[in-house]
């Protein structure tokens, strides 16, 4: 049967669900580029806890944000659920929910609704009950978000968060900005 994520609450700490590599993190215009989103968007999710870096925060003014792959994820998931037109005070419930319950294999999970609420089903059987009862309207299957995250990210500069030098020879002129703060 499908879990309905619609109730729940916010919170800033974010969980197992969101551990990544914590070496490896993606600067916020790279974060945008392979969620969809706006920099004003990603800045008003990190600052309100919606959605944090995982990889390093912002620590006052000049500091960057790195962003890790599940982050990423999230956040692109975030983006398809606001398209569809949920709230995001369901949307906030949404990713609470995956969070307190620390999904391990999210390739395996997809998020229903119908409009107004939530559901996560990790089964096609827990899909089918969902539409037979007349709730759901439509799904993302987060195996799908996965891999487009993944090959947009392959496309995209990452950072190594402990002296932040660019780990993809993509952009040059950062990879050129780094070594001098390093050499």
């Amino acid at each position: 049967m499908a879990v309905s994520v619609a109730k729940g609450g916010s919170g800033a700490v974010q969980g197992t669900l969101y551990d990544g590599n914590p070496e490896i993190g993606y600067r916020g215009p790279t974060a945008c580029a392979a969620a969809g989103i706006t920099y004003r968007q990603l800045d008003y999710w990190a600052r309100t806890g919606l959605v944090e870096p995982s990889v390093r925060a912002a620590h006052g003014s000049g500091s960057q944000r790195l962003y890790g792959f599940r982050d990423i994820l999230v956040l692109k998931v975030v983006k398809r659920l606001l398209d569809t037109g949920i709230s995001l005070q369901q949307i906030r419930a949404a990713v609470q929910h995956l969070r307190d319950h620390g999904t391990e294999d999210l390739a395996q999970v997809t998020l229903m609704s119908d409009g107004v609420s939530v559901y996560e089903c990790t089964s096609a059987d827990e899909v089918v009950d969902l539409l037979q009862g007349g709730q759901g309207v439509f799904g993302i299957a987060l195996g799908r978000v996965w891999q487009e995250v993944a090959g947009d990210l392959a496309e995209l500069p990452a950072v190594r968060a402990e002296d932040g030098l660019i780990t993809d020879g993509s952009d040059e002129l950062a990879g050129r900005r780094a070594a001098r703060k390093t050499g």
